[in-house]
């Protein structure tokens, strides 16, 4: 009777341990970073080396998320912040009081056409920044990284 308890016991512990999984804001984070990569890369050939090595850099940061290495976990959040702090400053790097004469910016999607603020266009910028580095520090993506800390790419 007691090994019936015990196997039980086992049964339950694993239920209960279960396996963590990706989650599906990571999956989303990383199809934005992946297409922005690849996006840089092929207009990499009308702009700097720098670029086309951070969208490179970018790449091997979603390899070692799908690779549940820690090392890309902290990468993550050190871009997400980066990139929130750079949105940030936007406004101040942006303001030239010497071009007054520049008027709103112009979007033109096809057959769209619309003129938008520019404190719109960094607002939906620091918005997008916030929910990345939400996303980057949120539980469940902190679960899906192995617990030990390991900061070789080729271990598995």
């Amino acid at each position: 009777m007691t090994d019936t308890n015990s196997e039980t016991n086992h049964a339950d512990q694993a239920q209960s341990v279960a396996k963590p999984h990706l989650p599906k804001r990571l999956i989303g984070l990383m199809i934005v970073y992946t297409l922005s990569a690849i996006s840089g890369l092929y207009a990499a050939n009308s702009l700097s080396e720098l670029s086309a090595m951070l969208c490179i850099l970018t790449l091997m940061m979603v390899l070692a998320i799908i690779g549940r290495q820690k090392a890309g976990l902290y990468l993550l959040r050190v871009y997400c912040v980066l990139q929130l702090l750079l949105y940030s400053i936007l406004p101040i790097i942006m303001y030239d009081p010497d071009n007054l004469v520049a008027g709103p910016t112009t979007f033109d999607f096809g057959l769209f056409q619309t003129v938008v603020a520019d404190w719109v266009i960094y607002s939906v910028l620091i918005a997008l920044g916030i929910i990345q580095v939400w996303i980057s520090f949120n539980a469940k993506v902190k679960a899906w990284f192995k617990p030990r800390m390991n900061f070789n790419i080729m271990s598995s």
